[in-house]
Formats: structure tokens, C-alpha cells, sequence
């Protein structure tokens, strides 16, 4: 006997399906330039079953952005009450008030708030872990100093890669460089990158053609496709922190940069960061500058070696794929919260 079915039983099964996959709802800017990070997490939690509708905190700038953050609080709870999320997890959201979000928790739905950024200060957190059912953040030393009484759980969780966008390519004319750095202009950046000129530097990101390094600059703006093409193109890739005290008050924590360099696949020189170490092996996986001069050294010795470079890179790329994609993320993030997909 054959059991035959439907059209109608095939809806009917798949939207029973559908219903039982959890609902998410992430808060956080969403753009193609600086933002562009955001809708890679999203695809995460959908490549992981989930359900997600997006809520989007930027605004236009001016007057709207004020109008528009005078409504927040009737604006959420619309899209709460129309989506019935289980999880609302937001995204640093440094516009969204602890007031708001303490107004919405009753909604039914676990809050949970992921800060991605590792020079994310405990103190910043501290303003608005209490609104929270769950805090995530991108540095260890953070974690542990927001481990206290009267506040959620408070957890360790770096940033990621995506390797649909994160990945080797071949990149060529503007795009092909010894060095390259990608990322916005300061002072601290300026001189340290200044001592690489020599070995030929790239610089992209806004504010470099108002800086002595002007001349290295070949383009202020990148959205996310020429941000993987800048990098896949360099021999080397250098990967600096904004500042120089960009590890002070438990800011331990590594930047998106470190493993989506990794994914591309491109040789890379990190400044040394405490938690760096709990990722990649320095040395075989990653190259660890803890001086402006071993920055330089290491510089010069994967661009003279450029074999043994590209073993290194191939080796992060590796670790990468094995443990540091946005899905291995969101999957702890799931787990947490006690989200079962």
C-alpha cells in the first residue's frame, strides 16, 4: 500500500513545522558598512531553525532619530505582541534604555543582551545587565567583574565569522596589497601603522585621508563584499586596537576582526590580547605582535616567508570553521537560554 499525500497535507505539515520552530527576535543596528555584522547573526539563528524577525535600532539621524526613540517603547511592544517571540535578543543596543526593556519583560519572552564588542567596558554593561534575563560578553576579564549579586548570569562570548562571507577569494587591482589594514582612523592606529609604510600598506576605513598616512589610502568607505576583498587581497593582514589602552578596566576581549581575518584565510599579525589566547595557538595559528617593534618583525618575516605565512593562516582558517563560525555562537547563546532548536 501507498500512502499518497497531499498538496494540502504537505502545507498543512509544513506549517505545522514552522510553528514549532522557536521565534527570535534580534535587536541591533542593522546596515552593509559597520553593521553589517548584525544580519550575519541573523542567518545564524536561521540556518540554526529559528524563527527570527528583526527589529532595527538605527535611525536617520536629527529630529527622526529623537521622534523615533520617543516611541521605542510603543514600537517594540507592538512588534512583541504581533511576533511572540520566545527569545528577544538584543545587540549592544546602546539606544535601547534599561527602562524600555525593563517595561517589556513581561511580555512572556526571555531577554537576553549579546555585547559583541571585546573593548566593551564592565562599566558600560553595568548600566543596563539588570534589565536583562541573560548578558553575553566579549571579554573574559569582563565576565568575571560582572559576576555579581543582582545581576542575571553573565557570560563569556567572543565574536564570530560567517564562512559564506568570510573566505578566500582572489581579489585584484585596488584590492592587492602587501599590508593591509581595514578599520577606522586614530591616532594610536596612525602611528603604529606608520612604522609599516615600508613593506607597502594599504589603508581603508574613514578618517585615513585626513592623516599623515593619507597616502596609503585607497578608499574611506567599504561595505561588507570590498571589507573581505581588501583583506583577501593583503600577503599580510595587521589587525590593531583603536587605542592604545584598548585593554584597560577588563577590556580583554578580541575584536570581530581576529576571526573573520582567520576565515579569509590571510596571514595575519594581531596585537596581543588576553583572551586571544584561549582561541588561537600563537605561533602556528596566529602571529602575536606585544610590541610596535615585533609588530613590525613579524611583518617583514611572513612577507620574506611567504610558505610558512600561509601555513599559519591555513591553520586559523581551520580553527575557524571548527569553532569560531556565528552559528557555534548562537548556539551557546540558544543553549543559555534554554532554546532548544
Amino acid at each position: 500500500m501507498h500512502l499518497v499525500v497531499t498538496a494540502g497535507e504537505r502545507t498543512s505539515v509544513g506549517a505545522a513545522e514552522a510553528a514549532r520552530r522557536p521565534r527570535v527576535m534580534l535587536i541591533g543596528a542593522f546596515d552593509e558598512g559597520l553593521h553589517a555584522h548584525t544580519a550575519l547573526r541573523r542567518r545564524a539563528l536561521e540556518r540554526l531553525g529559528c524563527r527570527v524577525t528583526s527589529f532595527n535600532l538605527m535611525g536617520a539621524g536629527g529630529w527622526l532619530t529623537r521622534l523615533r526613540r520617543i516611541g521605542l517603547h510603543d514600537r517594540l511592544s507592538r512588534a512583541l505582541s504581533q511576533t511572540a517571540p520566545e527569545l528577544v535578543l538584543v545587540l549592544e543596543g546602546s539606544e535601547l534604555p534599561a527602562s524600555v526593556v525593563a517595561g517589556l519583560r513581561g511580555s512572556g519572552a526571555t531577554w537576553a543582551n549579546w555585547f559583541c564588542d571585546g573593548r566593551r567596558s564592565p562599566s558600560v554593561v553595568l548600566e543596563v545587565a539588570a534589565a536583562y534575563d541573560h548578558v553575553f560578553v566579549a571579554g573574559h576579564a569582563a565576565a568575571a567583574a560582572l559576576t555579581q549579586p543582582g545581576l542575571p548570569p553573565v557570560r563569556y562570548l567572543p565574536p564570530g565569522c560567517d564562512p559564506s562571507v568570510h573566505r578566500p577569494m582572489r581579489a585584484r587591482d585596488q584590492f592587492r596589497a602587501n599590508v593591509v589594514f581595514a578599520g577606522t582612523a586614530t591616532p594610536y592606529r596612525e602611528r603604529m601603522l606608520s612604522e609599516l609604510v615600508e613593506y607597502g600598506l594599504a589603508l581603508w576605513g574613514p578618517g585615513w585621508r585626513r592623516t599623515k598616512l593619507r597616502d596609503y589610502c585607497r578608499g574611506e568607505v567599504l561595505d561588507q563584499a570590498d571589507y573581505v576583498r581588501a583583506y583577501a587581497g593583503a600577503s599580510v593582514a595587521v589587525n590593531i586596537a583603536c587605542c592604545e589602552d584598548a585593554g584597560a578596566e577588563g577590556e580583554s576581549g578580541c575584536s570581530r576582526r581576529l576571526f573573520e581575518l582567520a576565515a579569509i584565510g590571510v596571514p595575519q599579525v594581531a596585537e596581543d590580547r588576553p583572551d586571544l589566547h584561549l582561541h588561537f595557538r600563537e605561533g602556528s595559528e596566529l602571529l602575536v605582535a606585544h610590541s610596535t617593534a615585533e609588530l613590525k618583525t613579524l611583518v617583514r618575516e611572513a612577507l620574506q616567508d611567504r610558505a610558512w605565512a600561509e601555513e599559519v593562516a591555513g591553520r586559523a582558517r581551520q580553527r575557524a570553521m571548527a569553532e569560531h563560525t556565528y552559528m557555534h555562537r548562537m548556539r551557546v547563546v540558544l543553549g543559555a537560554v534554554g532554546v532548544v532548536v
